[in-house]
């Protein structure tokens, strides 16, 4: 293993793996209320093309690996990719990024498989506002479950991520962080992202520096380091609190400088970066029968290419791609 390093010597070692463009949920900042155009069954990687590319980004030095969507759930037979992941040597952390939907359904399962930790979408914990900002009449106490479920096989530590929007939920900000204290629960507050087609506004961003100061009302926050974890988030905790505030700012204080990750859409298009156009097709030239040595070079093609930080604070958004489709 050589290791990865992009033109800024900055260290590549996680792989975001979306499994599909599929989800049951559509949430507002997320998907165009009037949804997106579906790839086609043979247009999505199969698992056994993930595992190969997987494997030979390992050989480069890839040791991390995320499961997205899209909801990945929703993906038949999900517990055997996790399986064949964890059959390559060089991966040491296999996570999943849900909406927790049916997540009571399938922990122990994937926990078996080699699942070690989930992130959990949940943005409000009012019905009426879950059906809101999901689109669905799912209800809550489903994502709770799931919720419960993860903490009893031990998917830990078990991550809340909550986008925070103004005159949408932004006033339960404390209550998210009152369950660090009562409960033990590890949430991390996400500033809003701009993409382009879905419903959301500029006006509903609150950037960190407000959700921390209107936190202030449930005391001091300590800064703290994570348990585990490859993300963005800076870590806090409460006086007496069993679980950690995180805070991830993409715009207001973009993390660019520190990434350390790359994207495989559904497609098989290597992204690095999220808030960039630029890709490098690995679909067509696994199933043109490229060689193993062949794929690494297109993967170190798509690292040479990863651009120093995003455009979000000119302006500059992604032309094509929902967050769903590009398996943020």
């Amino acid at each position: 293993m050589t290791g990865l390093s992009d033109s800024f010597q900055r260290p590549i070692n996680y792989l975001r793996i979306s499994v599909t463009d599929r989800c049951n949920l559509r949430c507002m900042y997320c998907m165009p209320a009037e949804g997106v155009k579906l790839l086609s069954h043979q247009d999505v990687l199969t698992y056994e093309e993930i595992y190969t590319i997987a494997r030979a980004a390992a050989e480069l030095g890839i040791s991390k690996v995320r499961i997205t969507g899209g909801e990945p759930l929703v993906r038949l037979g999900l517990p055997e990719l996790i399986w064949m992941l964890r059959g390559i040597d060089a991966i040491d952390d296999i996570s999943l990024t849900t909406n927790g939907i049916l997540l009571s359904r399938y922990a122990s399962e994937l926990k078996r498989a080699g699942l070690r930790r989930v992130n959990i979408s949940l943005d409000t914990l009012r019905q009426d506002r879950f059906e809101f900002i999901t689109g669905s009449d799912y209800p809550l106490s489903q994502v709770l479950q799931g919720i419960e479920a993860s903490r009893s096989v031990s998917l830990s530590p078990v991550k809340l991520n909550m986008v925070v929007m103004a005159g949408i939920n932004d006033d339960e900000l404390a209550s998210f962080a009152q369950k660090t204290i009562d409960e033990g629960w590890h949430v991390r507050f996400i500033e809003l992202m701009p993409f382009r087609g879905v419903s959301t506004k500029s006006s509903q961003f609150v950037p960190v520096s407000q959700m921390r100061k209107r936190l202030e009302v449930l005391g001091k926050l300590e800064p703290c380091n994570p348990s585990i974890g490859n993300g963005p988030a800076k870590y806090f905790r409460f006086p007496k609190a069993k679980g950690t505030t995180g805070f991830i700012t993409p715009v207001s204080e973009h993390f660019c400088f520190q990434c350390n990750r790359l994207r495989l859409t559904a497609d098989g298009k290597l992204r690095p970066c999220l808030m960039a156009d630029d890709e490098v097709d690995l679909k067509e030239p696994l199933r043109g029968g490229v060689s193993p040595l062949g794929l690494k070079r297109l993967i170190e093609e798509a690292v040479t290419s990863k651009p120093l930080r995003h455009g979000l604070r000119e302006g500059r958004k992604p032309r094509a791609g929902t967050i769903t489709q590009v398996g943020g």
